[in-house]
């Protein structure tokens, strides 16, 4: 960062610079001409005065003397009477120059090109004579740039002053901004007495920070509710068998013994199968493909599945509503439907019963299960997605409910970009709507 400041400012500097000289060229320039122009004018007008008192004689005695200006007189037809080259006879015909139309036209006319017969870029002065004559004046340009490059040595210095003062500034002062940053402290980053402009990455990493350690909580958590979970089955069965081996079960009792082991194992295993499913969606490894999928067709087919569970249960089921499509992964589109509807039988009450409606809305394609249920306190409606999280945990345990349904249901909701919106009053029962909005439909999940 701080090589990277220093660069900046050394490349600012040396624009700065090369705008400055660049700015100070033109200057001199303009300057330089100007004081030419005056001088040649200033020179026309003296060696008129003489050629009006002297004649021609005057320029051949003055040769000598005009050593930096170069004069030329010139017949009102445009030829060469005189020049100060001494090539009078070899110049052509002047009628066609510029500053000798002007002369003709107004009186004076002035140019700058470059000369022919000296080679050099020059600039033209030329005054008309009582006579109908033409004198011209000219000079050198080169003095011009010889005065502008006079400048850029000093132009050098000055860049390399300022780039050494621009090093060792920018040198100091990154390192005094720099320094508050180095001693952060990321634990605790709005106790941190820095510039303002950092608020917002502090306030960002705090936000990280809760959220690390609310899932490190969550992990923790979780890892404590696994282990609870499994060690109960696993001490049950453990339990039975050990009375099994010592042989201290009656034979009439064996059925009952394996039946408890047999439940207990199953338990086991469709926690672990909640676990594998909901890793799989928190790590977002799910390797199904997304493809059309019937809802209402799909819910009748998991409302056939839990028939025999809602006639144990003394609970009737029944769907309404209309075919509709959603572009989604069938497995875990499943599982959600199914642990809100198995949900709604198991907390239900004998006679109850649960209604399932999915059709199209506004919002996009919608599934509402209502239940005749206990329902849920008010208090426990925000946790009930919660992991392991039961709000009944006895009446959970007697129908074997592993405290992970609900929370594939919003996760797997979270894959397909569902919302979940829930309604419950104790003793009334519960309302859960899944809504899929069609903005969802254009991606694909692997």
């Amino acid at each position: 960062m701080k090589n990277k400041i220093q660069r900046s400012m050394i490349l600012i500097v040396t624009l700065a610079l090369l705008c400055s000289y660049s700015l100070m060229t033109i200057v001199i320039y303009r300057q330089t001409l100007g004081i030419m122009e005056t001088e040649l004018a200033q020179e026309a007008d003296y060696i008129r005065t003489a050629i009006r008192i002297s004649g021609e004689q005057y320029m051949k005695d003055m040769d000598e003397a005009r050593k930096e200006t170069r004069v030329t007189w010139i017949s009102a037809e445009g030829k060469v009477l005189y020049d100060s080259t001494g090539e009078q006879n070899a110049l052509e015909n002047h009628s066609s120059r510029k500053e000798i139309k002007e002369a003709k036209k107004s009186g004076t006319g002035q140019d700058i090109r470059l000369s022919d017969t000296v080679g050099k870029e020059m600039l033209y002065y030329a005054v008309r004579l009582e006579d109908g004559t033409i004198l011209r004046v000219a000079k050198n340009m080169d003095t011009v740039w010889r005065t502008a490059l006079k400048v850029l040595p000093y132009m050098i210095l000055i860049g390399i002053a300022m780039a050494l003062i621009s090093w060792f500034v920018t040198n100091v002062q990154v390192g005094r901004l720099i320094r508050p940053i180095n001693t952060l402290d990321l634990e605790k980053p709005l106790e941190n007495d820095v510039y303002e402009e950092l608020s917002p990455l502090l306030e960002r990493i705090d936000r990280q920070n809760r959220e690390k350690e609310k899932m490190e909580q969550m992990r923790r958590e979780f890892s404590a509710n696994v282990s609870h979970e499994l060690k109960t089955p696993l001490t049950s069965i453990s339990g039975y068998a050990e009375i099994m081996m010592d042989g201290l079960v009656r034979q009439e009792d064996m059925r009952g013994f394996s039946r408890r082991i047999y439940n207990e194992a199953s338990r086991m295993i469709t926690l672990i199968g909640d676990i594998i499913r909901l890793s799989k969606l928190d790590e977002g490894t799910i390797e199904l493909e997304k493809e059309d999928v019937d809802l209402y067709r799909l819910i009748r087919d998991i409302v056939s599945r839990l028939s025999v569970q809602a006639e144990k249960q003394n609970v009737r089921i029944e769907i309404v509503g209309e075919h509709v499509t959603f572009h989604g992964i069938r497995q875990v589109l499943d599982e959600m439907l199914y642990n809100i509807i198995e949900n709604a039988v198991k907390y239900n009450v004998p006679n109850g019963k649960v209604s399932v409606w999915v059709g199209n809305t506004l919002n996009g394609k919608k599934v509402i299960v209502n239940d005749t249920g206990i329902g849920i306190p008010k208090e426990h409606q925000d946790r009930i997605f919660e992991r392991f999280y039961r709000v009944d945990k006895s009446h959970s345990r007697e129908t074997g409910g592993t405290g992970l349904g609900l929370s594939i249901v919003k996760h797997g909701a979270l894959l397909h970009g569902a919302d979940i919106h829930v309604e419950s009053e104790v003793g009334k029962g519960t309302r859960m709507e899944l809504i899929f909005h069609e903005e969802q439909n254009t991606s694909e999940c692997t």
